[in-house]
C-alpha cells in the first residue's frame, strides 16, 4: 500500500511539473518583435481590465435604487455649484 501510494505521488509530481512547462514559451527573434509582442500583450490586458471595470460599474448602478441614484445626482449638482463660486 505505501509503495502504490508513493509512485502515485511521483506520478503527479512528474505530470504536473511536464504540465507546467508546457504553458511557458519562450519568446523568439529581435528586440523590436519582443517589443511588439509585449506592448500587444500589455495593450490586450489594459483592453481586459477596462471592460471588467465597465461591467463592474454597470453592475453597481443597476443594483442602486431610484432614491439613491436621485439623491448621488443631486449631490454631484450640488459639489459643482460649490465648485464653480468657489472659482
Amino acid at each position: 500500500m505505501k509503495i502504490r501510494t508513493i509512485i502515485g505521488i511521483l506520478l503527479l509530481l512528474i505530470v504536473t511539473i511536464n504540465s507546467g512547462c508546457g504553458n511557458m514559451k519562450p519568446i523568439t527573434g529581435s528586440s523590436e518583435d519582443i517589443q511588439k509582442q509585449l506592448a500587444k500583450a500589455k495593450k490586450k490586458s489594459d483592453k481586459a481590465a477596462k471592460k471588467r471595470n465597465k461591467l463592474a460599474y454597470k453592475h453597481y448602478w443597476s443594483m442602486q435604487s431610484k432614491s439613491v441614484k436621485k439623491s448621488i445626482k443631486k449631490n454631484k449638482k450640488r459639489q459643482k455649484k460649490k465648485a464653480q463660486k468657489m472659482r
